[in-house]
């Protein structure tokens, strides 16, 4: 794939390098050339020094083959910009902004682009911590739904995933089994150790809770 990131901060050079460690296609811009030094001997893709909105310098990127778009800059006004230039201009079907505030990251969501709030999110992972330990609101950006970690108890040891999903409330993701993490078939038995992943509704927690004995 090949994919265009612009802005090598922590994020950008780290993104950069776990990307093109997997074998994709990266080009990354920031406007100070010094900043590439972040991206380490490891990171085989290409370093472009320019505007990450300047469409000669996107062009150079390779942006009529670009299938993915980040901005990750420290600046939303950049991050806005930038991605509305890739996705209104060139036509990039996936494009992601970083942006700081959460008001402007819920208008921009709003109008198709997508919009990730390191502010909102990092509010939602430490209110979990406080308020749910076993909650993740934070993983799928809603306070509707959440990830709530369930260990497993004698009274649900030996039952089928189907016996515990209840429609609406809780469906079962995932099963951390030893070092494993295994995604379940309605049939599939729960064994003492495992660890649920469940999608749990909010409005429903505290019943799940009193369920579950957590």
């Amino acid at each position: 794939m090949h994919i265009i990131i612009v802005g090598c901060g922590r994020v950008g050079s780290e993104l950069a390098q776990l990307l093109s460690s997997e074998g994709h296609d990266v080009v990354i811009i920031d406007k100070e050339e010094q900043s590439f030094v972040r991206l380490g001997k490891s990171f085989n893709g290409i370093s472009l020094v320019g505007s990450g909105f300047d469409a000669d310098v996107l062009k150079e990127a390779g942006i009529v083959k670009c299938e993915a778009f980040c901005a990750i800059t420290d600046s939303d006004n950049t991050n806005l910009v930038a991605a509305q230039v890739a996705r209104e201009m060139f036509k990039v079907s996936k494009v992601i902004a970083r942006v700081y505030d959460p008001v402007r990251a819920d208008i921009y969501h709003s109008l198709g682009l997508g919009i990730i709030s390191g502010t909102m999110l990092f509010a939602a992972r430490i209110r979990d911590k406080i308020i749910e330990s076993r909650l993740s609101t934070y993983l799928v950006e809603s306070k509707d739904v959440g990830l709530l970690e369930i260990p497993i108890n004698d009274s649900l040891e030996g039952k089928q995933v189907k016996e515990i999903n209840v429609p609406g409330e809780i469906l079962i993701a995932a099963v951390k089994r030893m070092e494993q993490v295994v995604i379940p078939e309605a049939t599939t038995k729960i064994a003492k150790g495992d660890v649920l992943m469940a999608v749990v509704k909010t409005t429903a927690l505290e019943k799940i809770k009193r369920k579950f004995k957590l």
